[in-house]
Parts: C-alpha cells; sequence; structure tokens
C-alpha cells in the first residue's frame, strides 16, 4: 500500500510546469447551480449546433461527482500555445488558407495528454491518492472549472483569459481524491472591452459570454459536417480551419509570452500559410500524408476541401478556376457543392456554363440546391 503523504498546490505545480503546463489552478470538485443552469439554457437554445456530445451525458458534464463520485479536488491545468507571429497576417493573402494557431503544430491532445499522464503517475506515487485524467475525452466543463481554479476569468469569448498567458491555453483536468486547499477564483478583468464580439465576422458573440457555436467559423469549419451556411460564406474570408479572431484580438494576450509555448506546438512549416492551390489539389492519400500528426487529420479531407473551396470564392483568384472545376466531379456532395458556389463568385460565364448541362445530371438533392439558391432564375 502507497503511503499517502500531504501533497501541496506549489509542488504540484512545480513538477507540472517540468512537464510543459504553464499553469495551475485547484478547484473543487463542484459547480455551482448556476453554472449548471446556464449550460443547460445553452443547450436548449440549440446554440452548441450539431455537437451532440455535449448534450449527451448533460448530468456528468455539470456535475463532477456523478463523472466520479470519489474526486474531491481537481487541478487545473493550462499549456501555453502563444502564436510566434501576427495571427493576422494572412488576413490580407487570400489564396492562402488560415489554420488556427493551435493546429499549426503537432496534435494537442498527443501533446497534452502524454504530460498529464506523466503529471497523474508522479501525484500517485508523491501521495496514494486515486486520480483521474481528462483532456477534451470525456463530458468535463474544463471553462468552468478553471474559472473557479483561479488559472483565469472567463471572457467574453466564453474562453479563460489568463493575466500571464493571454487566452493561448490549452486546459486539462485531473480529478483527484485528495482535499487540495482551492485556488481563489479570479475577477472578471474584461471591463467595458468588446473587442471580441466587434471582432467576430459573423456576429457569433452577439450576447457577451455566451458564443452561439451555429454562428462561429471554427464550428463551420470543423464540426459542422454539411454545408457552410450560404449567409456565412463570405464572411468566413480564408480562414480553412477554425478562427482565431475573437482569441488574437484579447488585450490581455499583450503579456502572453511565446516563450512559454510548449515547442510540440511550434508551426509546421507546411500550415503556416498553405496555397489554396495546393489543397485544393488534394486527395485522400495526399490529404493524409500533409496532415499526419496534425487535429486536422480528423477533420477529414471533404471538410477541409469544403473549407478551401470557400475561401477560394472569396479569394478573387481567378487562377484557381481550373481546380475548382475539376472539383465538381468529386465524390462528395459537400465538396461538390462548395465547388459551386466558389465558381460562381470567381467566373459567373463559366459556372453558368458548367450549369447548363450539369444540374440535369446531379443526383444529389443538396448539389441540386446549391444550384438553385445561388441562382434561381436558371432553374431548370
Amino acid at each position: 500500500m502507497i503511503e499517502k503523504k500531504i501533497l501541496t498546490s506549489e509542488a504540484i505545480k512545480k513538477q507540472a510546469i517540468r512537464e510543459g503546463f504553464c499553469d495551475i489552478g485547484i478547484a473543487p470538485a463542484i459547480l455551482s447551480p448556476k453554472t449548471q443552469a446556464r449550460f443547460r439554457q445553452w443547450i436548449d437554445d440549440g446554440q452548441h449546433g450539431d455537437m451532440i456530445w455535449m448534450e449527451n451525458r448533460i448530468e456528468q458534464r455539470t456535475n463532477p461527482k456523478i463523472l466520479w463520485n470519489d474526486a474531491q479536488s481537481v487541478i487545473i491545468l493550462g499549456m501555453s500555445y502563444a502564436p510566434v507571429s501576427d495571427p493576422f497576417l494572412l488576413e490580407e493573402y487570400t489564396s492562402n488558407g488560415r489554420i488556427s494557431v493551435y493546429a499549426r503544430g503537432k496534435d494537442y491532445h498527443d501533446i497534452v495528454k502524454k504530460a498529464l499522464k506523466r503529471l497523474a503517475r508522479w501525484i500517485v506515487e508523491e501521495s496514494g491518492e486515486q486520480v483521474k485524467v481528462f483532456v477534451d475525452t470525456a463530458p468535463v466543463m474544463e471553462k468552468a472549472l478553471a474559472a473557479n481554479s483561479g488559472i483565469g476569468w472567463r471572457g467574453k469569448h466564453s474562453n479563460i483569459v489568463s493575466k500571464s498567458h493571454g487566452n493561448w491555453m490549452f486546459l486539462a483536468a485531473i480529478y483527484t481524491s485528495a482535499k487540495l486547499e482551492p485556488s481563489k477564483p479570479l475577477h472578471d478583468h474584461c471591463g467595458s472591452c468588446t473587442a471580441c464580439s466587434k471582432i467576430c465576422p459573423t456576429n457569433a458573440l452577439d450576447k457577451p459570454y455566451a458564443l452561439d457555436a451555429r454562428a462561429c467559423i471554427s464550428w463551420m469549419t470543423i464540426e459542422n459536417k454539411g454545408p457552410i451556411a450560404l449567409k456565412y460564406r463570405k464572411a468566413v474570408g480564408n480562414h480553412i480551419y477554425g478562427c482565431d479572431d475573437c482569441l488574437a484580438i484579447c488585450p490581455w494576450n499583450k503579456f502572453a509570452d511565446s516563450a512559454a509555448t510548449n515547442k510540440a506546438f511550434f508551426p509546421r512549416a507546411e500550415l503556416e500559410a498553405p496555397e489554396l492551390a495546393d489543397l485544393l489539389r488534394l486527395d485522400d492519400i495526399k490529404f493524409r500524408a500533409i496532415f499526419s500528426g496534425s487535429p486536422i487529420k480528423r477533420t477529414g479531407r471533404n471538410k477541409i476541401i469544403r473549407n478551401a473551396l470557400i475561401a477560394a470564392g472569396n479569394s478573387n483568384d481567378i487562377t484557381l478556376v481550373s481546380a475548382i472545376v475539376d472539383l465538381l466531379d468529386d465524390r462528395s456532395d459537400i465538396v461538390r457543392g462548395a465547388a459551386i458556389w466558389a465558381l460562381k463568385m470567381l467566373d459567373e460565364p463559366r459556372y453558368k456554363s458548367e450549369r447548363s448541362w450539369r444540374y440535369m445530371h446531379e443526383t444529389d438533392k443538396n448539389v441540386r440546391n446549391e444550384w438553385d439558391s445561388i441562382c434561381p432564375t436558371l432553374n431548370t
């Protein structure tokens, strides 16, 4: 039997930093009724889009004790992925795709989970207490627990903001049977600032502290399985995987030091500014090769090509038309549908010519609807 020792928060923090984390906080294994009610209302309003796992196991998500009855404390850890370059750099380079900062390096699931397991093993060896680790793989409300732990506060963009690291942190949780001294929660330091809501291209942050995922470019380009809604396509710009606009504009990022960034998240050269022309030529084999070891791989080739086509339609780059036309024959309906829109945006005469015979031979209802919604006067 392992002899139990008194383990302090400071000792855990020192070990966490050795494992690559930048900060920790301690929260009780409980969420307030107000927090639970707010989450339930968000789900009831449908603002989670089609992320069904958010509503599944809702009791476990809002009550840590149901997830693990022996939990007494939750250790919340942050791992920095602060960017080494300006996230807005590619905004004007419309022939290149913009990838969210967190996805330009190695897959955070692998990096964070390995570090978390090493830290958890150390806690068990030092204290003899039980632990369970979670990294975006279980019904855990990391943001709510992080706010309770004092690692940061919930910003108006709904993400955690740290005084020391801005909002560039991955969050992870260790549930433990140890009764640790809770950290003191921080007050909200957003003040009257509304920079995040003002910069959002799709008004997904119309209400402070409540993100409407259905209008969020990150949801549209990563989670959404169907076509990107017509009303949002121009606003997507050249975002092909995620969106950092609300994060990048936060004034608290001036305190974030990229020296604290875990080196595993440094960007890979091919993911910093991928050319749309190259992306549009990817088949499944090439896609898997380029995005191996990246979280982008899980999204799949078809959705990334869909996103690249939307970006192409916004690019004003007529040289992309040939690749777009080729994708009108793609096996994926969401790819063909996005190709229709992109072609219409860049070359309307070619679009009309292609439609004159393709519409009659298209068997997918949704793709036919793409032709209809873009140019209803040409319906047959």
